[in-house]
């Protein structure tokens, strides 16, 4: 079956599935019903934080998340909700790395584009994806899996088309959307997940292709806009153009900069100072303290601004800069980062169309997507997953 085939993980189906979003402050999980309607019924979900360190270690972070996936595993399985016939997990960075790649194919005489010419061109750009990304990042050492390959669009013989598989053509070009993670990241958490669930097979996907396609779907206008999805350790930008994601990039700063930050000023630990910060932002906080902390949370305001500004520059270019940003970030540090991006002095460093308009992908601007069992968590990661996997994944071949 070829890479365009949508195999039986794509059939329409209503049943039970389990979806588990891992990022780099937060494991979430949920349980949710698979409704034809393309609005997921959730009706078990578990959010839990994964602990904060003072330095950044690689290996001690991933044994902090797997920690903390095993625990969030392990209340959805032993919640007594039902068994899940499917298990999707879904990764935020910096658990994956994502590129889009042009393919061109061009012939004197025409031939026909079927699925094994589109395993043969898709499988060597997957190949060049991970050489690229080995040589750029030597101290990994590990081998890669692609997770996804998406096909955003494809042109026969200058013409866009939405099917191209059985055409003849003499031009092809096709703009894929790949991403890929660490082979030992992937084997611990079906490892994990295994465990609890008895099922050995795991669907991976980023949630920067199920954010944007979820947006992509619901909100129709405008055609332009950034994704920002800002985790704890990883802010990632993603720019849209014509309802065509363009590209994406990262830097290593997000809720866990601020607390860190705080923590260091203040010399206290970290749940000391995330508590201060939440009183701080909720204005129960007295004068003095509150005097004390202001100049520091401004600064650290200001010092995470001068690294989305410089990576916003990076990303683009010549391009101007959409106006309309759906964001996504912990509810605890919504206003903080909302205000940064919507202060005047970004405007003046950056090619934008106008002032920032920003929109929060939380759980109030997503209601009508998703129902909840009562008791069930509103997260905004698990919405937008299950809404994806449900409308897409599930029932469409294409998004």
């Amino acid at each position: 079956m070829g890479f365009f085939s949508r195999g039986e993980s794509a059939k329409s189906w209503e049943g039970l599935a389990a979806v588990i979003s891992v990022g780099s402050s937060f494991v979430s999980g949920a349980l949710f019903r698979m409704e034809k309607s393309g609005t997921p019924k959730i009706i078990f979900s578990v959010r839990e934080p994964i602990k904060l360190t003072e330095q950044l270690d690689v290996e001690n972070f991933l044994t902090l998340t797997l920690e903390t996936l095993n625990s969030v595993a392990e209340k959805i399985a032993l919640s007594k909700r039902g068994a899940p016939g499917k298990i999707y997990c879904v990764l935020s960075s910096p658990w994956y790395v994502s590129q889009n790649r042009v393919v061109k194919l061009e012939r004197n005489t025409p031939f026909i584009f079927n699925d094994k010419l589109s395993d043969s061109l898709i499988g060597q750009e997957i190949k060049i994806f991970e050489d690229d990304y080995l040589r750029s990042h030597e101290e990994a050492g590990h081998s890669l899996r692609a997770i996804e390959v998406r096909n955003l669009k494809t042109v026969l013989n200058g013409y866009e088309v939405v099917s191209a598989v059985n055409q003849r053509a003499k031009e092809l070009e096709m703009t894929l959307f790949i991403s890929i993670a660490e082979e030992i990241v992937l084997t611990e958490i079906e490892k994990i997940i295994t465990r609890h669930f008895h099922r050995g097979h795991v669907e991976f996907c980023s949630f920067l292709l199920s954010a944007f396609t979820v947006v992509r779907d619901i909100y129709m206008h405008p055609e332009d806009f950034l994704l920002v999805d800002i985790g704890g350790e990883v802010t990632d930008i993603s720019m849209i153009k014509k309802n065509m994601l363009r590209e994406s990039i990262s830097f290593p700063a997000g809720s866990n900069f601020v607390i860190r930050g705080l923590a260091s000023s203040l010399k206290i630990g970290f749940e000391e100072a995330g508590s201060i910060f939440s009183a701080h932002k909720d204005g129960h906080i007295e004068e003095k303290l509150a005097g004390q902390i202001e100049p520091t949370v401004n600064q650290l305001k200001t010092d995470w601004l001068r690294k989305f500004q410089s990576t916003l520059a990076t990303l683009s270019k010549d391009i101007s800069i959409p106006s309309s940003i759906f964001l996504t970030v912990d509810k605890g540090f919504a206003d903080f980062f909302a205000e940064a991006i919507k202060t005047e002095q970004f405007n003046q460093y950056t090619f934008t169309e106008s002032k920032f308009q920003v929109v929060f992908l939380n759980a109030a601007a997503l209601h009508k997507v998703a129902t909840f069992d009562d008791d069930a968590v509103r997260d905004d990661f698990l919405i937008i997953s299950s809404v994806y996997i449900n409308r897409f994944l599930n029932q469409k071949p294409d998004a």
